[in-house]
């Protein structure tokens, strides 16, 4: 029969099944590592998906803020994939990046002269070449 002191030496030092390897002495639990299997998900799908709004800004922010959080309980011991979650945030981080930059130049393209006299050209055209020739028109005028 062991001694109660001998017991908890065995069971909580090094090595011993309650070790949680971060000090504390206490039982941590399972790994929570939610947050970064969902940064990386999240910022993978927002890269597919960048030219989106929804997969690039949304799912692309929803990576980051994920990744920040995952990273977080890695650093506490409570996660073991806070690498995982660091490269789901650079990731979403990329996506959102990039979906802005398609934002911008879709909102610069739209609000331009050239593309009023595209729908323009588009309401007087009575035929599918006419439409054709003031999309022509559109894509080299912004084209340079």
């Amino acid at each position: 029969m062991t001694s109660p002191q001998s017991w908890e030496q065995a069971h909580t030092g090094p090595g011993g099944a309650g070790w949680s390897g971060h000090g504390g002495g206490a039982p941590s639990g399972p790994p929570r590592n939610g947050f970064g299997v969902a940064a990386l998900t999240l910022g993978l799908i927002g890269a597919v998906l960048f030219w989106t709004i929804l997969g690039g800004l949304l799912l692309g922010l929803l990576a980051v803020i994920f990744g920040i959080l995952g990273f977080r309980r890695g650093k506490r011991g409570q996660a073991t994939n806070g690498t995982l979650a660091v490269v789901g945030a650079v990731i979403g981080g990329l996506a959102l990046v990039a979906s802005g930059v398609v934002l911008a130049i879709g909102i610069s393209v739209l609000s331009s002269g050239d593309y009023e006299q595209l729908n323009d050209c588009v309401q007087r055209a009575g035929t599918q070449a006419e439409e054709q020739k003031c999309q022509e028109d559109f894509v080299k005028s912004i084209t340079g």
